[in-house]
């Protein structure tokens, strides 16, 4: 089993990337492999709207026609066997890379030929929030929403708060070893 682990954090080091660490041991716990993509660090464009009624060839062909990084993490997203994704909590919200990609999957993914292969797919969704943490189910609430409308199965949103973190970090293990086991 391959997992692909999607990153909206900046920072590696802090508490979405010790999150999605932890989430990593659970998979490689179970003997399956994960591959993770930091966001911020590969170019992904925000959506264009191209056409007067605010679509593309997105709702048509079920592709995007910006020329960046978005198509290759899609494909491999396809042919993985599960998705995580985890993002730090800004304003209750996504981080604005994360937003970004899932702005332009979503919009792929009206057409058929672009739910193709994520129809179903196993997905975690991981909401990580600093400072007093009243962000994070409102976060998870909007990740799930546009997971589903992405054709994801979700299996399991985990909001997390500064507070929990550490209990939180076991949760994330276990939860890892349920969807690669």
């Amino acid at each position: 089993m391959h997992v692909v682990v999607i990153s909206g954090s900046r920072n590696p080091d802090g508490q979405t990337g010790q999150a999605v660490k932890a989430m990593v041991e659970g998979i490689q716990a179970s003997g399956a492999t994960a591959e993770i993509h930091e966001l911020p660090k590969l170019k992904i464009e925000r959506c264009r709207q191209c056409e007067d009624d605010g679509w593309g060839i997105c709702r048509s062909e079920g592709k995007c026609i910006i020329k960046d990084d978005l198509a290759a993490l899609v494909e491999k997203i396809k042919a993985s066997d599960a998705v995580v994704v985890a993002t730090p909590v800004y304003f209750s919200d996504l981080s604005e890379s994360l937003k970004a990609f899932l702005d332009r999957l979503r919009r792929t993914c009206v057409n058929e030929s672009g739910r193709e292969s994520i129809e179903a797919k196993p997905v975690i969704g991981i909401c990580v929030a600093g400072g007093g943490g009243g962000g994070a189910p409102a976060c998870t609430e909007h990740l799930d929403h546009t997971l589903r409308t992405c054709g994801f199965d979700v299996v399991d949103l985990i909001p997390v708060r500064r507070q929990n973190l550490l209990l939180k970090l076991e949760i994330i293990r276990m939860s890892a070893r349920s969807i690669a086991g």
